[in-house]
């Protein structure tokens, strides 16, 4: 039997109700609120439907940037594309130049048969205009280790001028009319010394047109102390001449030979060799018993009969300025066959003055010549303007006209 259900008198307050109650009604908008809603609200379109969403852009300054380059005024956008159209044509200008150059170069190497390729500079500019109007304000070219007879031209540098050129574009070059020309050739000292070593000679420069050759020159097995100079002059309009002088080789301390047929040259004997006469008895009684060389000395036969007889008197003979100065005049290479054994005791080796009786002056002069002579064109004409000693070699300078190079 179920017990019945006693229903309260008072029943409880729902809490919902309670709660319900103390609710004022919709709360009011903040200004944030307001805000907010308003910037959602004009996000929309204009009909009320509202934009795709989109993703934040994240990246400082893009926007900045761009509006800055808008901004600028259109003349100085105009500039600065000038600009850059002007960088990339001098770029292909310059291009341009340096390919033609080393055709150039590669060109003369070939038609002058050179050892390496010559040094081409084209001048003026824009290059590509001057190609157009087939002709070059200057172009210089330098070309290192020219053969010239038996010297090698160190540098030759030339520059020409209104050049008109044979072309069909820049790859079609045929030949070019060369106008005028001038230039510098350079025969350095030290290509003359490797080139002329063979003697171990050495040539500096003194003065304006002289140069100095300092060495040794081997001779039958000796080494002979080399002296001579050389004047440097103008010969003709192309050629450059030498003439040797002052050429002497000295054989230790004894004697000096200077080639030549004049009674001061020939072999003679040092004034130290001639003082060494008057200190050792034996040589002084060698060369006083060859009557030839008493009759050419001047020496009264008396005289050298009691020298040879008395020590005392051969002193007095040999120590007197007059006997040294004669003896110092005596040419040694006319007793050389006839008398070898005196020259022995003298300290000369006969072998040795018999190859200095075929060192004639000729001889002598041409291991020392620095001639040389430039090439003549074909056509036009190249001319030697000056010749000038220098600290570092020889000077000279050039200049021509009416010169076609290839076709």
């Amino acid at each position: 039997m179920r017990t019945p259900h006693h229903t309260d008198a008072h029943p409880r307050p729902n809490p919902y109700e309670e709660l319900a109650a103390l609710d004022d009604g919709p709360l009011e908008e903040t200004p944030l609120e307001e805000f907010r809603k308003e910037s959602w609200e004009s996000q929309g379109s204009e009909d009320g439907t509202e934009d795709a969403w989109a993703p934040p852009v994240h990246r400082r300054g893009g926007r900045r940037r761009k509006n800055r380059f808008a901004g600028l005024p259109f003349a100085v956008k105009a500039v600065v594309g000038l600009a850059v159209l002007a960088a990339f044509t001098a770029l292909g200008d310059r291009w341009a130049v340096l390919y033609a150059e080393h055709r150039a170069a590669d060109t003369l190497k070939d038609r002058l048969d050179l050892a390496a390729a010559p040094e081409v500079e084209i001048g003026g500019f824009p290059f590509l205009t001057q190609l157009a109007d087939k002709r070059l304000d200057a172009v210089k070219v330098t070309v290192p280790d020219v053969a010239a007879d038996r010297v090698s031209l160190a540098k030759v540098s030339a520059t020409a001028h209104d050049i008109r050129l044979d072309a069909d574009g820049l790859t079609s070059v045929r030949g070019a009319h060369v106008p005028r020309f001038e230039g510098d050739v350079v025969l350095s000292f030290a290509d003359l010394n490797r080139e002329l070593g063979a003697s171990q000679v050495t040539f500096t420069g003194e003065g304006r047109d002289r140069v100095r050759a300092r060495g040794t020159l081997p001779v039958a097995g000796h080494n002979l102390r080399l002296r001579a100079e050389a004047r440097i002059q103008r010969q003709g309009e192309r050629g450059i001449a030498t003439e040797i002088g002052g050429m002497r080789l000295d054989i230790g301390d004894l004697a000096t030979y200077r080639p030549g047929t004049r009674a001061s040259e020939g072999l003679h004997l040092t004034p130290k060799g001639s003082a060494d006469l008057a200190r050792e008895t034996r040589k002084a009684k060698a060369l006083l018993s060859v009557p030839a060389i008493v009759q050419r000395m001047g020496v009264p036969e008396a005289t050298v009969r009691e020298a040879l007889a008395d020590d005392g008197k051969l002193a007095e003979l040999t120590g007197s300025p007059r006997f040294a100065r004669q003896a110092e005049r005596l040419n040694l290479i006319d007793l050389a066959l006839d008398n070898p054994e005196v020259l022995r005791r003298l300290g000369l080796d006969p072998a040795l003055l018999d190859s200095l009786s075929g060192l004639t002056r000729p001889v002598l002069a041409d291991r020392l010549s620095l001639a040389f002579e430039l090439p003549k064109p074909e056509q036009g004409e190249v001319r030697l303007d000056d010749v000038r000693v220098e600290e570092d070699g020889i000077r000279v300078r050039v200049s021509g006209s009416g010169l076609n190079v290839g076709s």
